[in-house]
């Protein structure tokens, strides 16, 4: 997709980040919903084979993803690559207080919705929010990210939070719809000071290194 045709919010005169994040967050939202069926499934086979090849893969013994929601890039097939290669795989769940936290993975039939509007979640036991500190690698979900890794997720700062508890040097990628890649140099993602940056970003395309 041509810069031209991404969803981008008219410029501010120093107006709030976070009023733009949100009008960004609704052009992005709105444009995924013109994603039919056919083509989610096969960007679903397509980002599987595409992780599969992400640097350190090989030799990660734990991966922290995530269960998408069906507006995202779905992750089906990637969890399945990821198990069937051995490699455990953690997932967000809700805890005690609506608080965040980390399961493995057992497979499709063992993940429920257990709250309105949440991904489905493993029945697992809870491994706590410094779970995340098992992972060798993590796989996040964002609504954008820009070249420079700027990542633009769905307003809640849970994974800006999360990865407090993540190993230092743990790479993160952002995995979105490949239009969803934004060129920091001519139209990049707003970002604040509590924002973590991505490392890599992983499309149904292909992967790529995010240059700071």
């Amino acid at each position: 997709m041509c810069a031209a045709a991404q969803p981008y919010p008219p410029a501010s005169d120093g107006g709030d980040v976070t009023d733009t994040k949100d009008e960004f967050r609704a052009l992005l939202r709105s444009a995924r919903q013109h994603t039919s069926a056919r083509q989610r499934a096969q960007a679903a086979a397509a980002l599987a084979e595409v992780v599969a090849t992400l640097p350190g893969l090989d030799q990660a013994r734990c991966v922290a993803a995530y269960s998408a929601r069906p507006s995202e890039p779905d992750t089906t097939a990637v969890l399945e690559m990821l198990s069937a290669r051995g490699i455990e795989v953690l997932l967000p769940v809700l805890g005690a207080g609506l608080s965040r936290e980390w399961a493995t993975y057992a497979g499709p039939d063992d993940l429920v919705q257990r709250a309105p509007g949440r991904p489905p979640e493993p029945g697992t036991p809870s491994l706590g929010a410094e779970g995340l500190s098992r992972a060798d690698l993590i796989l996040a979900p964002a609504l954008a990210v820009d070249s420079s890794g700027t990542r633009l997720g769905q307003g809640g700062g849970w994974y800006d939070r999360a990865l407090h508890h993540a190993r230092p040097g743990v790479p993160v990628v952002a995995l979105v719809f490949p239009e969803e890649v934004y060129d920091a140099q001519q139209r990049p993602l707003p970002r604040e000071e509590h924002d973590r940056p991505v490392d890599m970003i992983a499309t149904p395309d292909g992967w790529q290194p995010v240059s700071r």
